[in-house]
């Protein structure tokens, strides 16, 4: 018998939540001036302090995503979502680099508890809707990700950036217990203990070919979108553009127009274009950084043109990623949340060596040089698309992807 689809309401829910959790990760990214400047972190190291939410949020993915094929769903997300109340919290009230950097870790490390989100809205959606549902519910967390940046540099601008955090806090608190009385139980079916289970990340990657494929392409993407975010703020409040805090979060939210691509994505890989849709995002990401290679000498048409890049580079992250989580919860039930945590471990290690090699790069190279190395990151994934494009031509070159048995 058919399974009812899940709800608007469910959707709706579960693509909120996903956003407010996911936010946690990128507040600092426009506020990494002011955060340096009260920490005393130097110019080079200031990437630090989103390289280390990501490295957290890496972590989480391998060793607590995992959890969400072993133990009931809802209490998972609650106690992972408290643990990142308290991180938010601490990352608040924090006077030296050690101590935000450490809550930095800690703020990545619990909220991976939007990727046992997703999973969850794939587990209540039908097979024919199921590219669509986790689109919507991938568009909240883009969207989550994107009004980040703007709310966090409109707070710091009339409070502090500790009032950012510390509101962070609250909302993470509040919205672990919304999520303990609204969400149904789920209670995997697997046998394995933790350590078997953990120990079956290896050989979901070196068995699951797609894996390997849709976390290398996003890799490239993220590693790209990540440095962006970490080098923009900056150039932005240099001295060729002088934007305020307030100015930085008008031209964040330019960027969120990049989330209309989930849905969109999320239809193309229901209809079998996932090879083709993915070559297009990638060749966005690259676009993305092309453009601003060329500065014009007017101050508004160069942040005009800032503002494009920005949209398109979101749009062919936004559209990867639903490319990638569709094809992969279309490997079995019993082993999404282990392949949606690695794929996100993945692409999130990408995103870290994005953020802290642009970092570096602009402070020892320029704008330039950082720009030229943006783009080598999607270009890369694309490259590597090229031989999944050739290999399709050929008859019989792809036997049908298969997850194991684990």
């Amino acid at each position: 018998m058919m399974k009812n689809d899940i709800s608007r309401g469910m959707v709706g829910l579960l693509a909120g939540a996903s956003g407010l959790i996911v936010a946690s990760l990128y507040y600092a990214q426009t506020l990494v001036g002011p955060i340096s400047a009260a920490t005393g972190l130097s110019p080079e190291a200031a990437g630090l302090i989103v390289t280390l939410t990501q490295a957290g949020y890496a972590l989480g993915l391998l060793f607590v995503v995992p959890l969400g094929d072993l133990l009931e769903n809802r209490k998972l997300i609650f106690g992972a979502l408290l643990f990142a109340a308290a991180a938010l919290a601490a990352a608040a009230s924090s006077h030296t680099a050690i101590q935000f950097l450490a809550a930095s870790l800690a703020i990545g490390l619990g909220s991976v508890a939007a990727q046992v989100l997703v999973p969850f809205a794939a587990h209540l959606s039908q097979e024919a809707t199921r590219g669509r549902t986790v689109g919507k519910v991938v568009s909240g967390l883009l969207l989550g990700i994107m009004l980040a940046r703007p709310a966090a540099s409109l707070i710091a601008d009339h409070a502090s950036w500790r009032t950012v955090f510390g509101i962070a806090s609250v909302l993470v608190g509040v919205l672990a217990f919304v999520l303990r009385a609204k969400l149904p139980e789920r209670v995997p079916a697997t046998p394995l203990s933790y350590g078997r289970l953990i120990g079956s990340l290896w050989h979901l990657l070196r068995d699951t070919p797609v894996l390997r494929r849709r976390a290398a392409y996003h890799a490239g993407l993220f590693g790209a979108f990540s440095m962006f975010w970490t080098i923009a703020p900056l150039v932005l409040q240099g001295e060729r553009f002088h934007l305020s805090q307030t100015g930085i979060a008008v031209f964040a939210l330019v960027g969120m127009a990049g989330a209309i691509a989930s849905p969109i994505a999320g239809k193309l890989a229901d209809q079998g274009y996932t090879l083709p849709a993915t070559a297009a995002a990638l060749l966005l990401g690259m676009l993305g950084f092309a453009l601003p290679l060329w500065m014009p000498e007017s101050r508004a048409i160069a942040i005009g043109m800032l503002a494009i890049a920005s949209i398109v580079l979101d749009m062919g992250v936004a559209a990867n990623l639903v490319l990638g989580q569709r094809a992969l919860f279309a490997l079995g039930a019993e082993v999404r949340s282990r392949l949606n945590g690695i794929y996100f471990a993945l692409f999130f290690a990408g995103g870290a060596l994005g953020s802290a090699t642009g970092a570096w790069m602009l402070a020892n190279y320029g704008w330039r040089a950082a720009l030229l190395t943006g783009i080598a990151f999607p270009a890369a994934g694309l490259l590597y698309w090229m031989t999944e494009a050739l290999a399709a031509r050929a008859p019989q070159a792809i036997p049908a992807p298969r997850p194991g048995t684990y």
